[in-house]
């Protein structure tokens, strides 16, 4: 078996019955297949694993009408027409486009707040991804079919091959509205989401423009002055030779001839190493952008080496072709141009393919290919990642998404959560944006807070902008500055509850961000007002403000569910299953916190630390357990009540053993508070307010 090797993905043979042409697998009492002409058991591009549960079922046919029976649903397959729907109190329910609750799309470029904007022959393939990319897994009527005919096979070895022409490959999801237990069959089926590094997490810089390495290690210099932390430093594509490639050179395609490159820009990078090994002593991760369509140049400082290992004589100066399913050129590509400078410091690659689904194999998509590889690559030896667009059902395998170049405008700001929300429903549940857009930015002071403090509230907080743009650096926002700078610390702080969000997602399938109907199945939620409210984890209520204000007073009318919901910001109270017409300051955000929770907050006051050793943890009243998950250790939260007070106990474990924990409490009594096990004192009764009261729990042992 090779590094890029792929374990077969059968159903137990015991779970298929063949009908002349045509197999149905039973995978789940959820989820069908069904196939017509050449059956396969190989992994596809969607696929990894058939035979995940053990379904107990039944089948009867009638004339051309076979019926499935499972624990929990009725299958009903024409064998003729290939039809199938699924039967509900005598009423067969049948797939259809306009009752799907939607998944996702390839990419935001050039969208100015709604899809479909660019009218061009790409809309359909690059663009837009029309057809089952854009299906979620879920429907109002609670049946979806999802078509995987068109994906390649994934043979043992890593290598991919085309389906015999004409083949049927269809999967039928019966998830009704529940919708946790449907992503947990779904990823059961597709692959689970990777646990993401915890830089990931936190602030990322980023801005497409021709930094040189003073220019930039200045840049970090300024935001460590001012106290704010980040975590990634991306290199946008000017890194590597842009404006001096040989003449000689042709262009062949719409972008620069330079828009391709592996060699590092000398005139701007003295000495990378070195500008790498400042970066790591700041305690930053590196990102470097790719995009390889144009091959290897015979410019390039590796082209001799790359040219010798894809039998290419480099005399000739012939390029080496960019072909992912060439056996040479597949290895080399990542131990020849990649390796190196991970080996100097790159943390990941942001792979930015905007050239289109063809390649040199008919059907196959160059873009899924290079996610598949590159994230099977970087994780050969520890826990990492990509940044790259979605390449269809399946991506969640290879996070994260970048979803483009957006217009810097308040419709595209409104589009965002609404599209994070729903990209769930795909199971990709990591997408990043161009916070504070991408281009033709004014300055406009409002728009850019609102979008940083949704950046704040959304799965990654990447700061981006076009080279013509204004920045994003906080300072060039004068009017709300001082705003932007507390949110991005704010972000940081964050990092153990979105770390251990990660964690649930990896291993329990439960997004970070979901729409409002995964939890609540109020009839008014369904009112298109709410539709960029959302859950962010499971203890707290995001409504993102999406509209400019009215004299620096914005409104947003936000439905609470059932309970009791407490304003992240300011404390106020709120009864659930009603609606409030909620008014922010341009310092406040829509962020509400179901009582019971409890919301762990690095307590660190400066620099770029990502350790959980000294943390702030917000107890909301009401029994719950929580646990916190780091790299190596898990601290569990128990709350129960006793009497008129409370019972705090506090397990730590693994490397968080001996971590120093603040806590506040929402104004009720807390009787007694126990520390692995010890009881513990502590200095009263405080209200939330982690600027000037807080309970210290001691943890000497």
């Amino acid at each position: 078996m090779g590094r890029f090797s792929v374990a077969p993905a059968p159903a137990g043979k015991e779970c298929s019955k063949v009908f002349g042409d045509i197999r149905i697998s039973v995978i789940t009492d959820r989820i069908m297949r069904l196939e017509k002409g050449a059956f396969t058991d190989n992994a596809t591009q969607m696929v990894v694993c058939r035979n995940f549960a053990n379904p107990q079922f039944k089948i009867e046919q009638h004339d051309n009408k076979v019926s499935v029976v499972t624990n929990s649903t009725i299958f009903i397959v024409d064998l003729k027409t290939l039809k199938t729907g699924i039967e509900k109190e005598g009423i067969t329910e049948y797939p259809s486009v306009k009752k799907n609750l939607g998944g996702t799309a390839r990419t935001l470029d050039g969208t100015f707040g709604y899809l479909g904007t660019w009218k061009t022959k790409r809309e359909k393939t690059d663009h837009f991804c029309l057809g089952h990319f854009r299906k979620g897994i879920f429907a109002s009527n609670g049946i979806v079919e999802i078509d995987d005919s068109k994906s390649v096979l994934l043979n043992e070895d890593g290598s991919v091959s085309l389906r015999k022409e004409g083949s049927v490959d269809k999967y039928f999801f019966a998830f009704g509205d529940d919708y946790l237990g449907g992503l947990r069959e779904f990823y059961g089926l597709c692959g689970s989401t990777p646990v993401l590094p915890k830089y990931a997490l936190g602030n990322w810089w980023s801005r497409y423009h021709a930094y040189s390495d003073d220019e930039y290690l200045e840049l970090m210099d300024n935001f460590e002055k001012r106290n704010i932390p980040l975590t990634v430093a991306t290199i946008d594509m000017d890194w590597h030779i842009v404006k001096n490639v040989p003449k000689d050179v042709p262009r062949e395609s719409i972008q620069s001839k330079g828009w391709t490159g592996y060699t590092f820009e000398t005139s701007l990078f003295k000495d990378y190493k070195a500008f790498f090994k400042d970066l790591k002593g700041r305690g930053l991760a590196i990102t470097m952008n790719l995009h390889p369509r144009d091959g290897v140049r015979y410019y390039e400082q590796q082209y001799e080496d790359m040219a010798k290992a894809c039998g290419i004589d480099p005399k000739t100066k012939n390029k080496v072709p960019f072909d992912l399913t060439d056996k040479k050129f597949l290895p080399a590509y990542f131990d020849i141009l990649h390796h190196p400078y991970e080996e100097d410091g790159v943390d990941f690659w942001w792979i930015d393919w905007q050239q289109g689904t063809k390649s040199s194999m008919k059907g196959l998509d160059p873009l899924w290919l290079l996610n598949h590889y590159h994230t099977l690559d970087i994780n050969r030896d520890k826990t990492g990642m990509i940044l790259s667009r979605y390449a269809g059902l399946g991506s969640h395998r290879y996070p994260l998404g970048f979803s483009g170049d957006t217009v810097v405008m308040w419709k595209s700001l409104e589009l965002q959560p609404w599209f994070t929300a729903q990209a769930s429903n795909a199971g990709y549940t990591w997408w990043s944006h161009d916070i504070g857009g991408h281009v033709l930015n004014h300055g406009d002071n409002e728009i850019y807070l609102r979008w940083l403090q949704y950046g704040v509230f959304s799965p990654i907080n990447r700061l981006h902008s076009n080279v013509q743009g204004l920045s994003k650096e906080p300072w060039l926002y004068p009017h709300v500055e001082k705003i932007a700078e507390d949110y991005l610390r704010l972000r940081h702080s964050l990092l153990p509850y979105l770390y251990s969000a990660n964690i649930r997602t990896a291993k329990e399938g439960i997004p970070l961000i979901s729409p409002m109907y995964y939890y609540c199945k109020d009839k008014v939620i369904e009112n298109k007002v709410y539709k960029n409210q959302y859950y962010f984890g499971e203890q707290m209520i995001v409504a993102a403000i999406d509209r400019p204000s009215k004299n620096g007073i914005s409104e947003k009318m936000v439905y609470l569910p059932e309970g009791e919901w407490v304003n992240f910001f300011t404390g106020q109270k709120y009864e659930g299953k009603k609606e409030y017409l909620i008014t922010c300051s341009l310092e406040e955000y829509p962020v509400f916190v179901k009582m019971g929770s409890v919301v762990p907050l690095l307590n660190i006051k400066e620099g770029n630390s990502q350790k959980f050793d000294n943390l702030f943890v917000r107890f909301y009243p009401g029994d719950s357990s929580y646990t916190l998950f780091d790299e190596g250790g898990r601290i569990d939260f128990d709350m129960k009540k006793k009497d008129d007070g409370y019972i705090i106990s506090i397990k730590r474990d693994g490397t968080l053993e001996n971590s120093i924990l603040n806590a506040s409490f929402e104004g009720v009594r807390v009787s007694e508070v126990y520390l692995d096990g010890v009881k513990t004192e502590f200095s009263g009764t405080v209200k939330i307010d982690p600027q000037t009261a807080q309970i210290e729990i001691k943890t000497e042992n």
